[in-house]
């Protein structure tokens, strides 16, 4: 199962050229990096991105992150994935542009 994360550009460059990071503010806040499934991405990027559109999704196997990959309520008691390890470049499976159109994030085929 693929999991994703949204990255501001600024941050998704950050990651690539440390080859590994602890995820935005949100993230350092909060004490784990935040993901949203297939079923949560697009409201997730609408909540929290809505007027932002230098974006990159980011896609991840949810397995292979391994046992500090968490899930836990959160919006309305959804489960959400959340990782308790800094992420590396090697955990990414592909990384794709999320611009934003006029009525919303244009996601790239395949998320769901």
């Amino acid at each position: 199962m693929l999991i994703y994360k949204i990255f501001r550009r600024p941050e998704w460059d950050a990651f690539r050229a440390a080859g590994q990071t602890l995820g935005a503010p949100v993230d350092l806040a909060d004490g784990y990096i935040h993901f949203s499934t297939a079923a949560q991405v697009a409201e997730t990027a609408a909540k929290h991105f809505g007027s932002e559109s230098d974006l990159v999704l980011v896609a991840f196997h949810a397995d292979a992150l391994g046992a500090d990959l968490r899930w836990e309520p959160s919006r309305g008691g959804a489960l959400f994935p959340h990782l308790y390890r800094a992420l590396s470049m090697s955990d990414v499976v592909w990384d794709k542009s999320l611009p934003l159109g006029a009525t919303g994030h244009i996601f790239p085929e395949g998320v769901w």
